[in-house]
């Protein structure tokens, strides 16, 4: 009888330790990725929609891109940066790059993404170089390309804390590559709002 309640003991024990390392991330910290992303994703299809083609084609001179162009460059990243969460997890996981209050640099990586004060060139691979034929392609693949992020981040057991990549905020986790995204969405946003509100913008 001993025996066997030690034995049930033993396998609730294992399993709770179980369900312990497969929620590797609180509630929280996921739900606080998820909203970025739903969010950022919502702000970006609000702003290019109901746009005429001059709308989008539109620029205020020859060096700037224009709303067709930015959201060409969302998606461009869209995958990118989502492929470094992906190769960060890929790589070994390195438990002592695990910051003290990454709650905090959560929301710090969100906001300073997001800052239009700080200016930044973008990679070659990322320069919008007209791939897609209409508004209704390129969101059709942002979509795709978002909701499998959404989805990942929902759903993945893995060690998201435990494994990073360099950027130039510092060693970021693999969640915070997540964060990152939404907050990168959120800045280009705000890129075509200022095209949008600039006195040349096409009436429609």
């Amino acid at each position: 009888m001993l025996r066997s309640m030690a034995k049930v003991f033993l396998l609730g024990a294992a399993a709770l330790l179980a369900a312990c390392q497969a929620q590797t991330l609180t509630q929280g910290e996921r739900d606080y990725a998820l909203s970025a992303l739903h969010a950022s994703r919502k702000l970006f299809l609000d702003s290019v929609e109901g746009l005429s083609d001059a709308q989008l084609r539109w620029k205020p001179d020859a060096r700037s891109w224009s709303v067709m162009e930015v959201a060409e460059h969302i998606v461009a990243s869209e995958e990118f940066l989502a492929g470094v969460a992906q190769k960060a997890l890929q790589a070994p996981a390195d438990p002592s790059k695990k910051q003290p209050k990454p709650r905090e640099m959560d929301a710090k990586i969100l906001a300073a993404v997001a800052d239009r004060s700080q200016k930044a060139q973008a990679p070659e691979g990322l320069v919008p170089k007209g791939r897609f034929r209409s508004i209704g392609e390129l969101t059709a693949e942002f979509r795709r390309l978002r909701d499998r992020n959404i989805a990942f981040v929902r759903e993945t057991s893995a060690d998201l804390r435990s494994h990073f990549a360099p950027s130039p905020m510092g060693d970021l986790d693999a969640l915070q590559w997540y964060i990152f995204l939404a907050g990168h969405t959120e800045r280009h946003v705000a890129q075509i709002q200022e095209l949008k509100s600039n006195p040349g913008f096409p009436k429609k």
